[in-house]
């Protein structure tokens, strides 16, 4: 991934929209590929045809996903999408927002809690259970994973790497990450990049929940 490795950082502090303009930075290729999107106020990406789902996380403001043969969904911070295969779909903005897209391919084995064209929240999908460690596998095939997790206070992942990268998404609550001898305090709408082989653990400070999305190409 074309990210920074081993510190807590913010995609919605990083990548704020310029006014007039929509931009996009993508940090990891190929059939999954991953990217961040700004757009300013009162822009908008005409609808296009893809041949694939593409999974849009708002990290801040508002995103409109729309379509000629799609009711328009509205995404604020926090909110998620898996846009529909098939029909054109564009993204507009009224107030700037930012988001991060990844794709999802036919051949990608997808939740059934899922649906296309609906909108969710990440947090929402994981409950909380005392003195436990809840996952849910998002999506995922042979290339990549992403999961959400919901940490108790007091849980967590012992120490261990990773056989890919691996970007971390805080949804809920706060907690501690530990990569390569150094511990982090991560909260609600940071994030976190471990490199392939990155000996890291994560500690629930408080009750925790994160999304991990994990590369394995």
């Amino acid at each position: 991934m074309n990210e920074k490795v081993g510190t807590v950082f913010s995609i919605a502090k990083d990548d704020r929209p310029v006014p007039g303009c929509t931009i996009s930075r993508e940090i990891h290729g190929g059939k999954n590929y991953i990217a961040y999107y700004s757009l300013a106020r009162g822009t908008d990406i005409s609808p296009e045809i893809y041949p694939y789902h593409k999974l849009i996380m708002v990290a801040d403001g508002d995103v409109r996903v729309y379509g000629p043969e799609l009711e328009e969904k509205v995404l604020r911070t926090g909110e998620s999408i898996v846009a529909p295969v098939g029909t054109p779909v564009g993204v507009s903005s009224q107030e700037g927002g930012v988001y991060t897209e990844t794709a999802i391919g036919g051949e990608d084995i997808m939740n059934e809690v899922i649906k296309a064209g609906e909108v969710f929240k990440l947090a929402d999908l994981v409950p909380y259970q005392e003195g436990k460690i809840v996952n849910m596998d998002v999506v995922h095939n042979d290339r990549m994973k992403f999961v959400v997790m919901a940490l108790d206070k007091g849980t967590g992942l012992s120490e261990h790497s990773a056989p890919g990268e691996a970007l971390i998404f805080a949804l809920d609550g706060q907690g501690i990450i530990g990569y390569e001898g150094e511990e982090h305090e991560i909260k609600a709408g940071e994030n976190f990049h471990f490199a392939k082989g990155g000996l890291h653990y994560v500690k629930a400070t408080e009750k925790f929940k994160m999304g991990l999305l994990l590369t394995l190409e």
